[in-house]
């Protein structure tokens, strides 16, 4: 099981220990609770260590809190975790450029128990739902995406064809079985279908098809051979090659990102 891990930045040490005292005792286990004592020193850890949460004082020497969280969002860091600022002073300008930086939280010295844990939590929850919006970006094919923002516009032929592709989507489906269904010549329909959705029809339902087993891949467990049959690709092997065209990785190392994830969160 991998531990998930919290990193407490902080120049001074009675402060920097404290905090993760507070916080050993809360996580109980859950965490491991790594401790740096500048921002230089933070961020050699960002470089090697998956982080979920920062908790760093803004005044420090060399590098600032502040500064710390820009360059680990500029040099795109290891892991991009959750960030909470501890400061001495209540000054505006901090508070602005926390916002700027998308810092989840601002706190105050002397920080309280409750306060602090109150904070660890709902950052840990912002990262969490920020690692599931990701997680789903990777299932979304944003030319799909483009179609569907734009169903309404389409006109019923074209949509009458993409609920067929939907609803036969485990089976090998023709440009001129579509065009039967929907009453058009398939030369006339293969260009309207292309003129509304900005592609060949065979490129949306390939697209489409692949979508379909992405989901599968990141939500089942199912073997690899099956999800090629529920997409309506009975050759394996073409299936993997199509995939990989079209992804730059293999169905397998697809699922692999989802295996990652949850030992991470374990």
């Amino acid at each position: 099981m991998k531990s998930r891990t919290i990193l407490v930045v902080d120049d001074e040490p009675r402060s920097r220990e404290g905090i993760k005292k507070l916080l050993g005792v809360w996580a109980a286990g859950q965490f491991e609770v790594l401790t740096a004592s500048s921002g230089v020193a933070a961020m050699q850890m960002l470089e090697d260590i998956p982080v979920e949460l920062i908790i760093t004082d803004i005044r420090m020497p060399e590098i600032t809190g502040l500064a710390l969280v820009s360059q680990m969002r500029e040099k795109k860091t290891r892991s991009q975790p959750s960030v909470i600022l501890i400061s001495g002073y209540a000054e505006f300008e901090y508070a602005q450029q926390a916002i700027h930086l998308s810092v989840v939280d601002y706190l105050l010295k002397p920080v309280s128990r409750e306060k602090l844990i109150e904070a660890v939590e709902k950052a840990l929850k912002a990262g969490e739902e920020r690692e599931r919006i990701l997680f789903m970006r990777r299932m979304a094919d944003p030319k799909l995406m483009a179609i569907r923002n734009e169903e309404a516009a389409l006109s019923d032929p074209v949509r009458q064809a993409i609920h067929f592709v939907e609803t036969h989507i485990g089976e090998a489906v023709s440009l001129q079985e579509v065009a039967g269904h929907v009453h058009l010549n398939g030369s006339y329909f293969s260009a309207l279908f292309k003129e509304q959705c900005r592609m060949n029809f065979s490129e949306y339902v390939a697209r489409r098809k692949l979508q379909k087993a992405k989901e599968l891949l990141l939500k089942t467990n199912l073997p690899i051979a099956e999800i090629a049959s529920r997409t309506g690709y009975q050759a394996v092997k073409y299936f993997n090659k199509l995939f990989k065209e079209h992804e730059g990785m293999s169905p397998g190392q697809f699922r692999s990102m989802r295996n990652d994830a949850e030992a991470e969160g374990e």
